[in-house]
Parts: C-alpha cells; structure tokens; sequence
C-alpha cells in the first residue's frame, strides 16, 4: 500500500454536511488537499465551505445524493470541473436503524443497502477512471466496528457493512493493478448526531455515544490511514477488543450477546413460559 501526502491531493468526501464527514472536510483541507464535499444539504455544505475558505483551505461543495445516478455523475463532473480529477474518494455518507429484525420494515432494509451499500459501491464505480489517472489513487471507505462483528438490535445497518467490508476485500485485490488502494476504517461509537438520523429507533437497550471517540478523533485516524496507506483501521478500544475477542472466541460473544438479549426480554420469556405451562396437557 501507497504512503501519500495529503497536501495537494485531490479529495472527495461523501455525507460530508455533518459528524465524521464533515470533520474530515475541515481536517483534510487543513493539511492542504483540495476538497470536494458531497452532501444532501446544500444550506449546510455552504457553511461548511465558509469555514473552511476562512481558514484558507481549499474546498468546493456539490450537493448530491449517493443514491441517485444523477449525483453520482454530479459529483463526478464537479471533481473534473473544480481539481480536473480525483486522487482519493472517501465513501462516508450513510444511515441507520436500530431494533430486532423481526420488528423491522422491510424498506427500512432496502432503504439502509442503498445509501450504504449500493450508493457507496456506486459512486465507486463512477469514479474509478478519474482514480486511475490519480496521485497515488485511493478509495476509503468508512464502516463500522459492526461490520466486523454484528450485535443484537443492529442486523439492518451490520449487514450494510459486512457487505462493504467484502466488496472492499474484492476491489482491493482487483485494483491492485491499477495501482489503487482500498483502506477500510470501522469507527466504534462516536460523537455524532448519527443516532437521531436513524430510519428506525427501537433498541431495548441504547448505546452511549458519548463515550465514544468525537468525530475530530476519527477524521484524524481516517487521514493517519490516508497516509500510511493503512488497510484496515478498527478504532475505539471496545471496538478492537471485541474484534479480538470475536476473532478467537466467537461463541463467548455469541453467550455474552444472548444473555444481554434474553435479559431485556426477561418478563416476555417469562409470559410465554407461562402461557405455554397453560396450554400443555395434564399428565
């Protein structure tokens, strides 16, 4: 994998209006490459580039979603009408839901693939012949710590990711020709206004987002991968300790999980033992 220099490296970010995408924006354009940032929220990427003019980065904006073919080309327009090509994509733009699966809307699912999956698979696939003819070419994409090992109440949005991670691991083999790297950052929890963007919120159990990293801190690590050219960056300390756990005692987890679960739905189990003791036949 590549070393690179950031400065004057020409550098889209997708979902880059708030959390982690637009703190890569700022970040980015503070160590001197030239930022294209894509976003649904054409009001919110305008204060996003009067910040980042003020502190004399260099920064266009384009607003678009990764969704829709039209963006995509959009964006791909842009980046050769503002830099004349594109030395690194970051595929950071996506939604979630929490709930158990069987609680869900089957278009929440599909709604979650498309951004998350199907967008980012996309844009890479519009963008990959300005990446060819890059500096140092490199695709990143930003997953998550339940992209590597999925929990319960979180199966919609870890699948979207486990889908990433293995499209990742096939283009990074297959690009390896045309000399572009494919980086994977699976950030834990994290500072952001992420959880009250979600489809759906129906998680017995809620996870502490502010004990996590804040979104400075990731878009430092995504760009400390940029550089060394890093292929896979798992942060948090929980997030690589489940990792690791995971890795050599999947059925811990798999206990541990269960019994969290079993817990939350302790008086239900109890009702259904208890309506089930009823309708059985005497002895």
């Amino acid at each position: 994998m590549a070393r690179r220099k950031l400065a004057g490296l020409r550098v889209l970010v997708t979902g880059a209006s708030q959390g982690i995408g637009r703190a890569l924006v700022v970040a980015a354009a503070a160590r001197g490459a030239k930022v294209l940032a894509a976003a649904r929220s054409p009001e919110l990427l305008a204060q996003l580039a009067t910040e980042v003019r003020a502190a004399n980065g260099i920064i266009e904006t384009v607003p678009a979603d990764v969704t829709k073919p039209e963006d995509r080309q959009a964006m791909v327009d842009a980046a050769v009408k503002h830099f004349g090509g594109l030395d690194v994509l970051v595929n950071n733009a996506g939604i979630g839901a929490t709930g158990h699966f069987m609680d869900s809307d089957p278009e929440v699912l599909r709604a979650i693939f498309e951004t998350n999956f199907f967008g980012l698979s996309e844009t890479t696939r519009v963008f990959l012949p300005l990446l060819k003819q890059g500096v140092t070419p490199a695709i990143v994409n930003i997953s998550s710590v339940v992209g590597k090992r999925a929990l319960p109440a979180r199966s919609l949005y870890s699948s979207s990711k486990f889908a990433v991670a293995g499209f990742s691991e096939a283009i990074r083999a297959e690009l390896a020709k045309d000399g572009i790297d494919v980086i994977v950052v699976s950030p834990g929890l994290t500072q952001t206004n992420f959880s009250q963007n979600m489809l759906e919120q129906k998680a017995k159990m809620q996870l502490d987002h502010l004990r996590g990293m804040t979104s400075d801190q990731v878009a430092q690590a995504v760009l400390r991968a940029m550089e060394k050219g890093t292929v896979d960056v798992t942060l948090t300390l929980q997030g690589k300790l489940l990792v690791l756990v995971n890795r050599y005692f999947p059925w811990f987890v798999d206990w541990k999980a269960k019994k969290t679960v079993r817990g939350l739905f302790a008086d239900e189990i109890a009702e259904r033992k208890k309506a089930q003791s009823a309708a059985s036949p005497p002895k």
